[in-house]
């Protein structure tokens, strides 16, 4: 966003906030959001060069700091080098010549927009960085990833990645929300590879969450896992048939569930896998009533992958049961906290611990 146009939307600002009904001699929480929102641009606009990172309350991000030749900025290694603020925890990219000057400078990210309307954001620090052309123009692009905690809300404590690109533009880089909405939106922010995989090759997890029919399913890739695939009469919802299977991108496999009608039509899903990056191996699924009301709850036990701090592969083994209710299903999330997996759990085991936790006895 250009320099004007803050301007503008900062006068746009001011003006309805004047238009609120304050006591003499006060300042509305808008107000004061608007007059700290202006200091902190006008601190981001005041680095002109490398010496004022630091004197402008920002913290150089040195580890993912790196020379590349960006076409558009000329045939010598610029540095990128992206800064975090250090009161707000917002992410900004800076674009250094030889001598430390600012080529370019953007916060217009998608990690800086977490917090709807707060200044304060939960970026951590960055996941992942690499440089890549991916609409094909011959100029070099920026592949972001950031990990992020939340600190309030139902999302408290849980850590997350936001990915972002960044396309290079005459010595400039612009964004397209909508792929990065896309991005997040879709669970396609596991790694940089998976983000190319989308944007440079257009492969796509958005069928997962969009598709209606079984047969959409298959059309985009979908791999049904035949073994595990059987009809159930689910008390609430009728004759069913249970399909879990995965679409690969980029090495990974995203794991799914469905629970389809017998004229194809998808009336549920499960994400077992939740925020894990990759179905290690699926260990099996039960269809049975686990709380005692009487109606066939959905039990899967599976081993998932991820990368770990120091990008090395780890292994979790998760158990995800879903209780049939009237409505629908609703996920557990009791039973979670009284049984930790191990690797040598089985789905049988499970059902007589999970059976036990809601009151069933051995004979029953």
């Amino acid at each position: 966003m250009s320099k004007k146009w803050i301007a503008v939307l900062l006068s746009v600002c001011i003006w309805a906030v004047s238009l609120l009904p304050v006591q003499a001699g006060e300042i509305s929480d808008a107000e004061t959001l608007i007059l700290q929102y202006q200091a902190y641009q006008d601190s981001f606009e005041a680095i002109e060069k490398r010496a004022d990172v630091e004197k402008n309350g920002y913290r150089a991000i040195e580890n993912q700091s790196f020379p590349v030749v960006l076409e558009s900025f000329g045939e010598k290694e610029v540095t990128f080098l992206p800064i975090m603020d250090e009161k707000y925890s917002r992410l900004a990219l800076l674009i250094l010549d030889e001598r430390g000057n600012v080529l370019f400078k953007t916060n217009q990210l998608e990690t800086n927009n977490k917090y709807r309307g707060q200044l304060k954001q939960p970026t951590r620090d960055i996941a992942s960085v690499a440089f890549q052309d991916l609409n094909g123009d011959g100029l070099t692009d920026i592949v972001l990833i950031t990990n992020c905690k939340n600190d309030t809300g139902s999302y408290v404590g849980k850590p997350y990645k936001v990915g972002d690109v960044l396309f290079q533009g005459e010595k400039s880089f612009y964004r397209d929300w909508r792929i990065s909405d896309k991005i997040n939106r879709f669970s396609m922010n596991k790694s940089a590879e998976f983000i190319i995989s989308y944007v440079r090759d257009g492969n796509s997890t958005e069928a997962l969450y969009t598709a209606s029919t079984l047969e959409e399913l298959l059309d985009n890739g979908f791999t049904v896992v035949e073994e595990q695939c059987y009809y159930r009469n689910f008390e609430k919802q009728g004759l069913l048939q249970v399909i879990p299977g995965s679409i690969r991108i980029a090495n990974y496999d995203v794991f799914m569930i469905y629970l389809v009608n017998e004229q194809g039509y998808i009336v549920w899903s499960f994400q077992p896998m939740g925020d894990y990056d990759n179905l290690y191996a699926l260990k099996g699924m039960t269809c049975r009533d686990m709380d005692g009301d009487g109606m066939k709850d959905l039990v899967v036990l599976a081993r998932y992958s991820y990368a770990g701090p120091a990008d090395e592969l780890l292994v979790d083994t998760k158990c995800s049961i879903y209780y049939q209710r009237t409505d629908g299903f609703e996920e557990d999330r009791e039973f979670k906290r009284y049984h930790h997996c191990t690797e040598e759990d089985t789905v049988g085991g499970l059902v007589e611990i999970i059976r036990e936790y809601w009151g069933w006895t051995k004979e029953e």
